[in-house]
């Protein structure tokens, strides 16, 4: 084969790995969510201690999470002073601890498919998060498609079979304060050029994970616990349970090393679909109607919202190609300008 055809070969494979990429990002990150439903669901396994559960995901992700950066060193650890990372990390620690609290309960109350209409709300979220800390600019267009897919959600909620106040509550607060995060990220790590990976995440933050969750475990769920005397823990549920976090993480970590954050949102989508349609199908979860049409056009707002940040993004590289052109196009000039004083100079001589 010629060059031509080596080319297609490399651009087909590279299309053919994003693919697998996606794919296994999407069944880990639906596998971890049916999973963490069945484990705390009262029909299911009964198991009702989210604040528990998410401990032991945090236990186990910091372990690997030390294996890998300091163990095995397959990963760069980030230089980082004392003071940033308790006036960085730590703030971002407590309100991921809070988010995946929150976030664990709400499956307790509400259905899986519920859950993913009420998560389309995480734009708008960090839309208005971010215009409040000036991280966003203020655009009526964007305001309109937030306002959008906060009406889909609404109808999405009067639809609702199984509607729960208090999970909703939960799922919302979880909404939010993982909102919070993704802009504290910006403002607080971004803004000062340090870049975590969701490995490297993992060992900076999830210890501080566990220091945040361990008070509200002492006073909610252990005293629970220790009057649960037929409890002992189950090494193959939780195990595996952990396991699939763990490899979530990883798999986020290779879709946006490998393709792009951008990625990942899109197939966040199809991710939303396919659980609703398991949910329905398969764990027998009440999805009327109007469930379907408000979550459709939240669905087409959150395209719009994924459509306009693809449009922004290529915007930027065009203007950052138009930027590096211009300036070799000025150091040509410069070199030629300065060959002609030295011919000029050499004729004088």
């Amino acid at each position: 084969m010629g060059k031509g055809g080596s080319l297609s070969e490399s651009v087909v494979k590279k299309i053919l790995l994003s693919y697998a990429y996606v794919a296994i990002w999407i069944f880990l990150s639906f596998t971890v969510i049916v999973y963490n439903k069945y484990i705390l669901d009262k029909k299911m396994y009964n198991w009702p201690y989210p604040i528990s559960l998410t401990m032991i995901h945090m236990s186990f992700c910091s372990f690997l999470a030390f294996l890998l950066v300091r163990v095995f060193k397959l990963v760069e650890p980030v230089s980082m002073s004392r003071d940033l990372y308790l006036s960085s990390v730590v703030p971002i620690g407590a309100l991921y601890s809070l988010s995946l609290w929150f976030s664990n309960s709400a499956y307790i109350y509400l259905s899986v498919s519920f859950i993913q209409m009420l998560k389309a709300l995480m734009p708008v979220a960090v839309y208005s998060i971010g215009v409040f800390f000036k991280k966003e600019t203020f655009k009526t267009e964007s305001m309109m498609n937030m306002l959008s897919i906060s009406f889909g959600v609404a109808v999405a909620a009067y639809g609702e079979a199984r509607f729960d106040t208090w999970g909703v509550i939960l799922q919302l607060a979880a909404v939010a304060f993982e909102a919070t995060r993704l802009v504290m990220i910006q403002i607080l790590l971004t803004s000062k050029g340090i870049t975590l990976n969701p490995i490297t995440s993992l060992y900076y933050v999830a210890p501080c994970c566990l220091v945040f969750l361990f008070v509200p475990w002492m006073l909610v769920e252990f005293p629970v616990l220790k009057q649960t005397s037929s409890f002992h823990f189950d090494w193959p549920i939780f195990g595996t349970n952990s396991v699939c976090a763990f490899a979530l993480n990883l798999a986020v970590f290779l879709l946006v090393g490998k393709t792009s954050a951008l990625t990942m949102n899109v197939a966040g989508v199809v991710k939303d679909w396919l659980l609703i349609a398991f949910s329905w199908s398969v764990i027998r979860d009440t999805v009327t109607p109007i469930n379907l049409i408000g979550y459709g056009l939240a669905f087409l707002g959150v395209a719009y919202y994924n459509h306009s940040k693809l449009q922004a993004l290529k915007a930027k590289e065009a203007q950052k190609k138009a930027t590096l052109a211009d300036e070799e196009s000025g150091r040509l000039l410069e070199e030629r300008e300065a060959e002609g004083q030295a011919r000029k100079s050499d004729s004088q001589a």
